[in-house]
């Protein structure tokens, strides 16, 4: 598991790599959510562009980020999707919940 994030102007930009399966999941998710909790942005930004795979656990992953955003009244933007996540997105319907846009905002 490795990220990089950056927060400018108030918006967190989440950079993940690699791939995000059962054995990193639970890293990802601490790690997105103590920066959404110390720096408490307007939105956050999960860029996949460096994704290789995706499986289920990568919904894990969007989901306790959107609750994390929801619950400080912010907003969760996905982009970079490759088509292997996006098909994990589409299948579980995480594309209706969750904005997705082709570039990092």
């Amino acid at each position: 598991m490795h990220l990089t994030s950056f927060l400018q102007d108030g918006h967190l930009t989440v950079a993940l790599t690699g791939e995000i399966d059962h054995h990193c999941a639970k890293a990802y998710i601490e790690a997105i959510t103590a920066k959404i909790e110390a720096y408490t942005p307007k939105s956050c930004v999960l860029d996949f562009q460096e994704v290789t795979f995706m499986d289920s656990s990568g919904i894990a992953v969007v989901i306790n980020a959107l609750r994390n955003m929801t619950r400080i009244d912010g907003k969760l933007i996905l982009t970079g999707l490759n088509n292997q996540p996006m098909k994990v997105f589409r299948t579980s319907g995480i594309d209706k919940l969750v904005e997705i846009k082709e570039a990092v905002v």
